[in-house]
């Protein structure tokens, strides 16, 4: 395992919970090489990177999917805001910025996620 794959799977940990990655390794099978590219390129290259703090990266992330109406992974970035210190109120402001520079429908349904996954998080402790 190279030292950036090491760096991307501390930080995908580190992010993400121990519970996701572990549940991603367990459940790869044919996909292996594409959770190493994953825990390489985007853990390993981009957020181990020290030019922008991980709540930065963090609302950079979820602007980007909810713009691009990736749901799904909105979802999974929404939850580890938990690690990375971006708060409700960030998030709110991210969603703003999608409004105004990805349109009001990928916002608004951000936002009915957003909900959400708050209410599931709060019911989970």
């Amino acid at each position: 395992m190279s030292e950036r794959r090491k760096k991307g799977e501390a930080t995908r940990r580190r992010i993400l919970g121990d519970a996701h990655v572990d549940r991603s390794q367990t459940e790869a099978d044919w996909e292996a090489p594409f959770v190493d590219l994953i825990t390489e390129a985007a853990w390993g290259h981009v957020w181990s990177r020290d030019g922008v703090t991980p709540r930065e990266r963090s609302m950079l992330t979820l602007a980007l999917l909810a713009g691009l109406g990736n749901i799904e992974e909105f979802k999974l970035h929404l939850r580890a805001t938990a690690n990375s210190g971006a708060s409700r109120e960030d998030v709110l402001e991210v969603l703003l910025h999608v409004a105004i520079y990805a349109g009001v429908p990928r916002a608004n349904h951000a936002i009915k996620i957003a909900k959400e996954v708050y209410a599931q998080m709060e019911a989970e402790g």
